[in-house]
């Protein structure tokens, strides 16, 4: 069965807050307005039961949630969509066709909970599936098996009429028809999902989870590449791969960190998708939730925000521990989470022990994380020149959980516990501008190594080290720079480091596309991965240039912001 991500949750902006004022909600019927503006400009925020509850989800618990996200302040940060999953509808359509809410889990209805939870100033979010049923098996929108009408736009009509403000679309048990593939499949019924959404006369924020239903390890395939680039197309958000470890009543004390960790790993290399509208969603926050200590809920805020992610709690909201509702609440993070510029931190170092991530802000500052992946506490150190601050550079640095402020010349220095994450804003003063720093990363999430394994200048894709020689800085021209030297294409498609000649060269002008590819701009070919060695002694092969293909996954490169 494929993968069943539980996804997301949405804070409109300003902008369709004043929307939803205009706009009258439509009849049942007929939409009676297309909706253009622009939704979810910055991550999502809010809650969703199915991490904690499944199934298990009823009135009283979404109610019971909803007031404890007002209570303990969450909602007034920004945590204020309330999000049903699957479970809560009849196992049949009625007669005309419609969902059916299942009133001995909802006595009151899904319009009387709408109407509930805008009272609240919360906002109303609801689940349903693509396919022909749930993943649970409730009725789905999409066309069942074997062909015949689809239920998008009756559902999208009948969620307005709730006054729905966020959709969960799931991807499971979807139809795909004969002569297509199942990838084509997909985008045809989410954008058939999006289109009915618009079509409905109410704004409402699609998370879109066709990605997840694609996903094979954590460099994914080529499939999985190809969806990501089009489901922006469709959602605001998605969700791009495995769901979080779910809580475990009978082994409440159950670890859920391997899971944290697993969904950060694929989300960090997908930064070329996310900004303002468009948000890479790892899946829920369990920060304070059982299966986590103080430090690794600390890590999942601090990750989550470095990457842009939609902050969505899937959790028993009234019993987070102190440390864990601390780190959700802090307003430090959360507005690095909502930083208006939208771009996704890029991965600067990493090895077993070790990974820094930088992400570029709105305002001209740069954020620095370090994460302790091991079980002890660490020193850490961490250069300004590392995370792409210019020689001779001074920041004010700002440590996001405590904030306290310190000037910094050298490098950023602190003790970190083990799975505990820390977190800077750094304010360059009288500096030039940051240059993107930090690893390119390839194939099966390994490092271009500069190191000469394979004959002077060569480079290989090998193991991440957080050595030297795998921090890249990209600069003006086009260029990929390792050591002063720049990545360099030559005859017969091998690349390798040679002198940086001045200005937009042939052979040393580089493009990176949406779709991930490294296009040497002159030939319009494309920097290629080799095979995995064949035995683990053998010579790493040098990076070459080749045809460009489809998403082909030894083609896609994460690259430093």
């Amino acid at each position: 069965m494929p993968p069943r991500p539980r996804a997301a949750l949405p804070c409109l902006t300003a902008a369709a807050l004043l929307a939803l004022a205009l706009v009258p909600a439509p009849a049942a019927a007929e939409p009676t307005a297309t909706w253009d503006a622009p939704l979810a400009l910055t991550p999502p925020m809010g809650w969703n039961n199915w991490a904690h509850y499944m199934c298990d989800i009823d009135e009283a618990k979404v109610v019971a949630n909803a007031d404890a996200l007002v209570s303990t302040g969450l909602a007034a940060k920004g945590y204020d969509t309330v999000t049903v999953d699957d479970c809560w509808m009849l196992k049949e359509r009625d007669a005309e066709g419609n969902l059916v809410t299942d009133t001995v889990k909802f006595p009151h209805g899904m319009a009387w909970l709408g109407e509930y939870l805008h009272a609240k100033g919360l906002k109303f979010g609801i689940y349903e599936d693509a396919g022909s049923l749930t993943c649970e098996r409730y009725p789905g929108s999409g066309s069942p098996e074997g062909g015949g009408p689809d239920h998008y736009a009756r559902d999208a009509r009948l969620f307005a009429s709730w006054k729905v403000d966020y959709v969960k679309m799931d991807g499971c048990n979807l139809w795909v028809p004969p002569g297509k593939t199942k990838e084509q499949a997909y985008r045809d019924a989410y954008n058939s999902v999006a289109r009915a959404l618009r079509d409905s006369g109410r704004p409402m924020v699609l998370s879109a989870s066709a990605p997840a239903y694609f996903q094979q390890g954590e460099w994914g395939g080529s499939d999985w590449h190809k969806v990501l680039d089009w489901v922006g197309e469709t959602g605001q958000l998605w969700r791009e791969g495995r769901d979080i470890k779910v809580y475990a009543p009978n082994a409440p004390a159950t670890s859920r960190w391997s899971s944290v960790l697993g969904n950060y790993g694929y989300n960090r290399w997908l930064g070329r998708y996310a900004g303002p509208g468009n948000w890479n969603d790892p899946d829920f926050l369990i920060a304070g939730a059982p299966g986590l200590t103080d430090a690794e809920s600390r890590s999942q805020v601090g990750l989550w925000a470095m990457m842009a992610a939609p902050f969505i709690l899937s959790s028993d909201v009234s019993a987070l521990t102190p440390g864990g509702l601390a780190a959700l609440g802090n307003t430090r993070l959360i507005g690095l989470d909502q930083d208006p510029l939208g771009r996704q931190g890029a991965v600067v170092s990493s090895n077993a022990t070790f990974e820094v991530l930088a992400r570029p802000l709105a305002n001209g500052d740069r954020a620095v994380a370090v994460l302790n992946r091991s079980g002890s506490p660490r020193d850490v150190s961490v250069p300004l020149a590392d995370v792409g601050l210019p020689p001779a550079c001074v920041a004010d640095a700002e440590d996001l959980w405590t904030g306290r402020r310190t000037e910094v010349v050298d490098a950023l220095t602190g003790r970190l516990g083990a799975h505990d994450t820390a977190v800077w804003r750094l304010t360059p003063r009288g500096c030039a501008e940051a240059v993107p720093t930090g690893q390119i990363n390839g194939l099966g999430a390994k490092c271009a190594d500069g190191a000469s394994t394979s004959g002077v200048g060569s480079v290989v894709l090998g193991t991440c080290t957080a050595g030297a020689d795998q921090r890249w800085t990209l600069g003006g021209g086009g260029r990929l720079k390792l050591a002063g030297e720049c990545l360099t294409a030559r005859a017969g498609g091998l690349v390798e480091l040679a002198d940086c000649a001045p200005g937009r060269q042939a052979g040393q002008s580089w493009s990176h596309r949406r779709d991930g590819t490294l296009v040497e701009e002159t030939g319009g070919q494309c920097l290629t991965a080799p095979a995995a060695p064949a035995t683990p002694d053998a010579p790493a092969e040098r990076l070459r240039l080749t045809a460009c293909g489809d998403h082909q996954v030894d083609q896609a490169w994460s690259l430093p912001v």
